[in-house]
């Protein structure tokens, strides 16, 4: 057991599997009061009248899955259902795949935004959840338009499809084109392995993409390679010496890339090669500082080699998780109370997501949520991709959904707990340093 914080944290070590018969439980029922528990009560009602509306919903993503910039069918589905409920749809916002549903009552008041992801992996299909996080998005829009509704509650949603999460920084566009520029603040989730039923109020680790192109020269392998400039093997050699440099790094940075060929055969010395690496680290300005040093790393392998070498820092850059510390704690009460714990040490800590570059520019906050797994069934493997599917993880999903859209409604409607937001807001961009966008 490990506690982090005696008033919100409690995390256990036990990874949830899919064969566990514990059910998910308030850790501290009743320990402290909830804001406004009428409003939470309409929230979990219009969750509950949802519930197979979202399922059938989830599982439609779930069994098309499409690449990042290839959401088609993700973007019809999510453009009807949402029509359907009531809600102003605005296709292909920004980008072909992206699009935007909003909804306002009363005049005035503040605006939420939420998210919902639709993109999934080659290969290995939704094997991150997003089928989990596009639903939820939906969920807690549908979910915060009641409680205005029935509470008379002057205010506004957007809710964003971002396509794009898995390498292609969706978000990072819109954000530049100023689809956030309206929210006051900014909700989403994400599935992960964890103890049952908890919430993770971790953050992630910023990263940068670099492509690396050696060009050499080709040669017969056998009869005359000393004519050759081999760029296979100054490719070989930058990985090798970003291993040498791993001896000097954080053990919480990450390097790690892949090789990437045209027309090799074994019988050719290799005239290109690219070198497709990821440099993260806890912090944006941590990130920064790592890839100066790994930069020399490719340098170093083309004068090695007599190749010539083209690096690329590739724009989309992400940045770590601001989890705004006033909505975090709004959550942390809510599912304490209600669904769950508390952790810091689960969600996609080690992991990236252009919503940070998002948490970066206005108060905003994406917990993760523990699903049941198996072993070596994380994030990113087929087993995980299989996990987003279950009737479990469908149901700690709408936990969480609970939670954020009661958080957002207190967005709206109380004044100074916004002001509370704000202010963690700019004391944690004092802290990091702003990026204007």
């Amino acid at each position: 057991m490990c506690i982090h914080d005696t008033n919100t944290a409690v995390s256990s070590n036990k990874v949830w599997r899919r064969d566990d018969t514990a059910q998910a439980s308030p850790a501290r029922p009743g320990a402290s009061e909830l804001y406004r528990p009428d409003i939470l009560d309409t929230i979990e009602a219009k969750i509950k009248e949802l519930d197979s509306e979202l399922r059938d919903l989830s599982l439609d993503i779930h069994a098309h899955p499409e690449l990042g910039f290839e959401e088609f069918h993700a973007h019809d589905v999510y453009t009807a259902f949402m029509d359907k409920h009531g809600f102003e749809v605005t296709k292909s916002y920004h980008l072909e795949t992206a699009w935007k549903a909003t909804f306002a009552h009363g005049t005035g008041g503040r605006t939420i935004g939420v998210n919902s992801e639709m993109d999934a992996l080659k290969g290995i299909g939704h094997a991150c959840g997003h089928n989990l996080i596009g639903i939820s998005g939906v969920g807690v829009a549908l979910a915060i338009r009641a409680a205005l509704e029935k509470h008379n509650i002057p205010g506004k949603i957007v809710l964003l499809g971002t396509p794009a999460e898995e390498g292609g920084s969706g978000k990072v566009i819109l954000l530049e084109k100023g689809a956030y520029k309206e929210m006051d603040a900014c909700l989403m989730c994400h599935p992960a392995p964890g103890p049952i039923g908890s919430v993770s109020l971790s953050s992630c680790l910023a990263l940068q993409r670099v492509t690396v192109e050696y060009t050499g020269h080709t040669a017969h392998a056998a009869l005359s390679p000393w004519e050759g400039k081999n760029a296979l093997d100054a490719a070989v050699l930058g990985y090798n010496n970003i291993s040498a440099l791993r001896q000097q790094l954080r053990p919480t940075h990450r390097v790690h890339g892949i090789f990437e060929g045209r027309d090799w055969a074994p019988n050719i010395i290799p005239d290109y090669a690219k070198f497709i690496c990821y440099v993260r680290a806890p912090t944006r300005a941590e990130m920064q500082a790592t890839v100066k040093r790994v930069l020399p790393c490719f340098e170093a392998a083309a004068l090695a080699t007599g190749c010539e070498v083209k690096i690329v820092l590739e724009q989309g850059s992400t940045f770590d998780l601001r989890q705004n510390a006033a909505l975090g704690g709004e959550v942390a009460n809510i599912v304490l109370n209600k669904y769950g714990s508390i952790d810091y040490e689960w969600g996609i800590k080690s992991a990236s997501t252009d919503f940070g570059n998002v948490t970066y520019a206005l108060p905003s906050l994406h917990p993760g949520f523990a699903i049941p797994t198996i072993l070596d069934g994380g994030n990113h493997t087929p087993g995980f991709e299989r996990s987003a599917a279950t009737i479990a993880a469908h149901y700690a999903c709408l936990d969480v959904t609970k939670a954020l859209a009661a958080t957002g409604v207190r967005v709206i409607l109380d004044d100074s707990f916004f002001a509370k937001v704000q202010q963690t807001f700019k004391d944690d961009a004092l802290e990091r340093g702003a990026v204007s966008v």
